[in-house]
């Protein structure tokens, strides 16, 4: 009796199961751990350079491309919730590959991770102040005294290090005369000018492109009013037990985008200029502008 009660319960079930359409579309989704006997799993984690569903939306087509070019692997792309995510990520040795920003591709060195290549265009990688078009009473860096600055993390190099150097600087306390506020995100910390919670909102300019494009009522608000010096772009990092000559064929592949139309297409979709090869003499620069940072600051940020 207990085996035929069951078959009635689930006899609705089944008829409603017969009764969809066939074109009906399927949900997928997607398990954290490939099918067992499937090809193995390299992750590549990148650093909150935007919300989760833009990252995957604008990183998604050339990850697939790279998982094309090396059949032998699955590469799969991961966000974090915030920088602190990401970090302890690469602190834990959780992933395998890593697009870190600047300091921390320096510092994912003593987690055992390598520097193999870097995002293109240095020219971009510059630390923004962005402010509210009508604020007229910030007009040097010195009336940033008493202001609230909101910024994406204590560890966002071109959204928080270089500008609370370019601060300091300029003879302002950045840590005692300013008030500095951590928001999450390169939009947060825009959206907070925005909308009247700071004075001014720290970032770099291609978070503020795409702040334009998406909230273009309320940019037009605001203005970038000053900017920092340059310095190397964002890295590519591989974990020590990977694969030299895997590495390599990634470095490889991802250097020769710029090189074809359709590699070109897939870095304009991403809103990337192009991958460089790199190592860690290519990050002197970022090592000494730290050292000048622990020199006025005291300290690296935690």
């Amino acid at each position: 009796m207990t085996r035929w009660r069951w078959m009635l319960l689930l006899l609705p079930l089944l008829l409603a199961a017969c009764d969809t359409p066939k074109d009906t579309p399927v949900a997928l989704g997607y398990s954290p751990a490939p099918p067992e006997g499937s090809r193995p799993t390299i992750t590549l984690g990148v650093h909150p350079l935007h919300n989760p569903a833009k990252l995957f939306a604008l990183f998604g087509p050339i990850i697939e491309d790279l998982d094309q070019a090396i059949p032998e692997i699955r590469i799969r792309l991961e966000a974090s919730r915030d920088y602190a995510d990401f970090e302890n990520k690469l602190k834990n040795r959780q992933l395998e590959l890593a697009l870190p920003n600047p300091y921390q591709t320096l510092t994912a060195i003593q987690y055992g991770y390598s520097i193999f290549a870097k995002v293109r265009g240095d020219d971009d990688f510059r630390g923004i102040f962005v402010v509210r078009k009508d604020d007229k009473k910030l007009k040097r860096i010195e009336d940033l005294r008493g202001k609230t600055i909101s910024y994406p993390s204590p560890t966002a190099t071109a959204g928080g290090l270089m500008q609370h150097l370019h601060i300091q600087e300029h003879g302002v306390n950045v840590l005692q005369e300013v008030d500095n506020r951590y928001v999450g995100s390169q939009e947060s910390a825009i959206m907070h000018v925005a909308l009247g919670m700071s004075d001014v909102g720290s970032t770099w300019p291609p978070p503020w492109r795409n702040f334009q494009k998406d909230h273009p009522d309320l940019a037009s608000q605001l203005e970038v009013r000053w900017e920092t010096p340059s310095l190397p772009n964002n890295g590519l990092i591989a974990r020590d037990d990977m694969s030299p000559a895997l590495v390599e064929r990634i470095r490889s592949h991802l250097v020769a985008l710029s090189d074809t139309p359709h590699g070109q297409a897939l870095l304009a979709h991403a809103e990337l200029q192009g991958f460089d090869a790199a190592d860690t003499q290519t990050y002197q620069p970022v090592r000494e502008f730290l050292e000048r940072y622990q020199a006025q600051l005291g300290a690296w940020p935690e």
